[in-house]
């Protein structure tokens, strides 16, 4: 058993990936510790009963997508996409449900929140951009905006009483991801499976509804519990896209 610092830019994945261990063995040596709430300077204990998984060096003023360091190795770069892909969708639902609360109790400072989360649209698609190129970064991001608009829109009409129109917007949703699935296995076929794409992503309109029904609702605690399965749904996603980038392009890695 290793005693850990925690340094900026650890998860527990990646602390996973380099001690050579799983998220959930770690986890388990860590009883009192929420792993959604860890912080810088946190002492944990990571399980090192098996070979030590190392991090491919870094020199400054080199760059780390030429580094290679062998089989079972995870490179600096595969561990920063990995760490940037998983900020890009904590913004989203984050942000997501800061929409949702602002909707629902009619808060002033409803049209900042959502422009706010319409900029994880842009953001994310400057992440694909970077491997995929200006066409394919514009599309991602165009799909991922109708994808928050089309939720808040839902939510309007949800807290309005709007039936109707809600199930029209929840329509115009499933209609959305099912082209986001489809989009993504066009550029990665051999990462990202239409199926389990759309699968992925109508799990994540399913808690977002839930999310917002309880909110709208009133039901607190349910609304809290459904939060903490939405984000870890939600990093799931992001290991998915990140593990598809790194086995298209494993040369930059």
């Amino acid at each position: 058993m290793i005693t850990y610092i925690l340094q900026p830019g650890d998860n527990l994945l990646t602390l996973a990936q380099m001690y050579h261990t799983t998220v959930e063995e770690i986890v388990a040596a860590n009883p009192s510790i929420g792993p959604y709430n860890l912080f810088v300077g946190q002492i944990i204990s990571i399980p090192a009963a098996r070979q030590h998984k190392p991090i491919a060096p870094h020199h400054p003023g080199h760059s780390t997508h030429h580094t290679k360091c062998g089989p079972g190795c995870v490179s600096k770069a595969e561990l920063d996409l990995n760490s940037f892909m998983r900020v890009l969708w904590e913004e989203h639902i984050a942000w997501t449900r800061m929409v949702i609360i602002s909707i629902t109790f009619k808060l002033p400072d409803v049209d900042f929140v959502i422009k706010r989360l319409l900029q994880n649209a842009t953001n994310m698609g400057a992440a694909f951009k970077k491997y995929y190129g200006e066409q394919i970064g514009a599309k991602f991001a165009a799909l991922i905006k109708d994808h928050l608009v089309i939720a808040a829109q839902l939510v309007k009409a949800a807290a309005a009483g709007d039936s109707k129109g809600a199930d029209m917007e929840e329509k115009r949703w499933y209609a959305n991801a099912a082209e986001i699935a489809d989009f993504l296995n066009k550029i990665n076929p051999a990462n990202w499976p239409k199926d389990a794409v759309n699968e992925m992503m109508k799990h994540h309109l399913r808690l977002t509804k839930s999310e917002a029904v309880y909110m709208i609702t009133k039901d607190y605690a349910s609304d809290v519990a459904i939060y903490d399965e939405i984000e870890k749904q939600a990093l799931e996603m992001a290991d998915a896209f990140t593990n598809g980038i790194i086995k298209q392009f494993p040369h930059l890695f």
